[in-house]
């Protein structure tokens, strides 16, 4: 009776520490504003994509969010933000990327970076010290500019960052999700006028916290947010990583080009 009873012991806690390892599971995000929380959220249009990123997923996970405004690969690195995550990596982790709208900032020399050098170089160095922590890197190419030209044509901005980070993801064999072209058929489900509701646009006096209005074509609204970081973790779910168990089902079932919103 004695050995019955320790052996079932044993199986309630191994089963205990297998569930708690999974309640502590973290998920770290780096990467720039369109991916950051942003300050007073009640009364502030503007979100991040990784922002929103805890309301659709379970409660079994942890998101930690380092994505920083105006940062670059390089300026991240340099104030020492990626050393700070690195040292919080544990085995079974996972580490979202997406860099390159300021890494293009040619007229600022502590964010510049050539896309086939630096930029590249930086995301390496992501995936291989994530690596070596046991962590899972997954690299993000990143959200398109609302750019439509006066014939109603979505047009790029971004270069070849996003190409890079193509690459680095092959040859490093790292999980990619491609935010660029998710977001790309987002804009132009939307449409040149609908898709203003993606971003921030308010006319004078139409928004309190924008009392002067505000024209921005970069950056996401609480709807945008919401629909680019559905469009992110679908992808994680379409190419079975082991972190679509934590997606909400209704997250993974959503019909993003259904309807707009």
């Amino acid at each position: 009776m004695k050995t019955f009873r320790n052996i079932f012991l044993f199986i309630c806690l191994a089963f205990g520490c297998i569930s708690l390892q999974a309640q502590e599971l973290n998920l770290y995000l780096i990467g720039d504003s369109t991916m950051s929380d942003k300050k007073d959220p009640e009364h502030n249009p503007e979100h991040g994509w990784g922002q929103v990123l805890p309301e659709l997923l379970t409660d079994k996970i942890k998101v930690e969010n380092h994505a920083k405004n105006g940062r670059s690969t390089k300026s991240f690195i340099e104030e020492g933000r990626w050393q700070t995550v690195l040292e919080k990596l544990r085995a079974g982790d996972y580490v979202f990327i997406q860099f390159g709208h300021n890494d293009q900032k040619y007229k600022a020399p502590s964010r510049f970076t050539n896309p086939f050098t630096g930029y590249r170089s930086n995301l390496e160095r992501f995936v291989n010290e994530a690596r070596e922590k046991g962590a899972n890197p997954v690299l993000f190419s990143s959200i398109v500019r609302r750019n439509f030209n006066e014939h109603g044509t979505l047009v790029d901005t971004h270069g070849e960052y996003p190409l890079v980070v193509r690459m680095v993801a092959d040859d490093l064999e790292v999980p990619f999700v491609d935010l660029q072209r998710a977001t790309e058929k987002l804009e132009m489900f939307y449409g040149v006028k609908d898709s203003k509701s993606l971003h921030l646009h308010f006319e004078p006096g139409a928004q309190d916290y924008y009392e002067n209005g505000k024209e921005d074509d970069t950056h996401l609204s609480r709807k945008g947010a919401l629909l680019v970081a559905t469009l992110a973790l679908q992808e994680i779910a379409a190419q079975d990583l082991a972190l679509a168990n934590y997606i909400k089902k209704e997250v993974k079932q959503k019909e993003v080009f259904s309807k707009k919103e």
